[in-house]
């Protein structure tokens, strides 16, 4: 076997080049597996969003082959594969006089879907979206924000239940805190329909935050190099990459590394009911400054400084805890949860059970091992840290 069967699209030596000579795009390859999210980056001209039309022809290629499930799209009738295919733009393009349901229900009528089905499916979508039908369905474009128009145009896009999303700067149109927002809610429901996505986006930011994998094209049409957010952040392939991911791509690859267990440090620990006198000799034997307070169930309680006087039991003189993360968070989230609270280390739970901490040693230790087992092709425990790290 040799995974074939497991692409959704296949790009081999297609190339662009126009009447006058101008070239869009060169032999570019690229393998695309099913249920994955691509996106392609790069400066104004570089070839991202010809790629990304020529996908469903509405750009023509000059050369090379490009296969769908396996079957070569241009040996078939354009106008029939574009239906097979999601497309979103940044202008969303909903047309201004007809309703929202009458939108989203465009694809499935020109397929011939009967009302039921399609009035069904268009619920499906806008709920799924975030937008409760009998709210919206029966609005108008102009009486949504530009965050919902977009929305609508991904389910719309998605209406007919396409094997393969294009997405074309989709969320180039609205503000930065919109922006955002419905990049979480687009993750939120990539990860449930698994959809096939390729995303073009100049910004690199957003093509590390949404990829799975990230192609970095220059001027010219040349792709400069395809891999994960982690390598291409952590590894560029070639100064162009290096200088288009920018000085800061360190801070940028804390947003796509995960939280490992193996970066965890373990302060001491003590629980509410214990004895002040008791949880000062657990600080006092690890020269501590302060220990994790947890119940009976190890579930987080706050913490306690060796500074806490007086008589009583831990609970009674325990501080609450606010800078804490889930284990699925990334490293950019601890940070920012350390910033935001003044904190000199951050508490990590599986829900609310404590598993550990991270301290700003901690956090860079585990960039650099991360880093380390990209570039060196290894398993994260299997790169050395140079110590267990200062917890006080």
């Amino acid at each position: 076997m040799d995974g074939t069967e497991d692409l959704m699209i296949r790009l081999q030596g297609v190339g662009k080049t126009y009447a006058d000579g101008t070239v869009a795009v060169q032999q570019l390859d690229l393998d695309i597996p099913r249920g994955e999210l691509v996106t392609l980056v790069g400066p104004s001209g570089c070839g991202k969003s010809t790629t990304l039309k020529m996908i469903n022809r509405l750009i023509e290629p000059s050369t090379g082959q490009i296969e769908i499930g396996g079957e070569d799209v241009t040996r078939l009738d354009a106008v029939q594969l574009r239906r097979r295919i999601g497309y979103v733009i940044q202008q969303i393009g909903l047309f201004p006089h007809q309703t929202i349901r009458a939108n989203v229900a465009t694809l499935p009528r020109l397929l011939g879907w009967d009302k039921e089905r399609t009035n069904k499916r268009v619920e499906e979508l806008l709920d799924t979206m975030g937008l409760d039908p009998a709210t919206f369905a029966d609005r108008y474009p102009h009486q949504l924000s530009g965050g919902q128009r977009q929305r609508v145009g991904v389910a719309r896009a998605l209406a007919a239940d396409p094997d393969v999303l294009l997405m074309d700067e989709p969320f180039g149109a609205v503000d930065p805190i919109v922006r955002l927002r419905l990049q979480d809610q687009f993750l939120d429901i990539q990860a449930r329909l698994a959809k096939t996505v390729v995303l073009v986006t100049h910004d690199i930011e957003e093509a590390v935050r949404l990829g799975d994998r990230v192609a970095v094209f220059e001027p010219g049409g040349r792709l400069a190099q395809f891999d994960t957010p982690a390598r291409v952040l952590g590894g560029p392939a070639d100064d162009f990459v290096a200088e288009f991911v920018g000085a800061d791509r360190g801070l940028r690859r804390l947003a796509v590394t995960p939280i490992d267990r193996n970066d965890l440090l373990f302060p001491p620990i003590v629980h509410d009911t214990e004895t002040l006198a008791a949880a000062h000799a657990k600080m006092d034997s690890d020269q501590a400054r302060w220990a994790v307070v947890l119940d009976k169930d190890d579930n987080l309680r706050g913490w306690l400084g060796a500074d806490a006087v007086g008589t009583g039991t831990v609970a009674d003189r325990a501080e609450p805890m606010a800078a804490f993360v889930s284990h699925d968070a990334s490293l950019k989230d601890a940070l920012a949860t350390m910033l935001q609270w003044d904190a000199g280390w951050v508490a990590v739970l599986d829900g609310s059970q404590f598993l550990g901490v991270l301290t700003p040693w901690a956090l860079h230790e585990a960039l650099r091992r991360s880093i380390a087992a990209e570039t060196e092709g290894l398993q994260l425990d299997a790169v050395s840290v140079s110590s267990s790290g200062p917890l006080h």
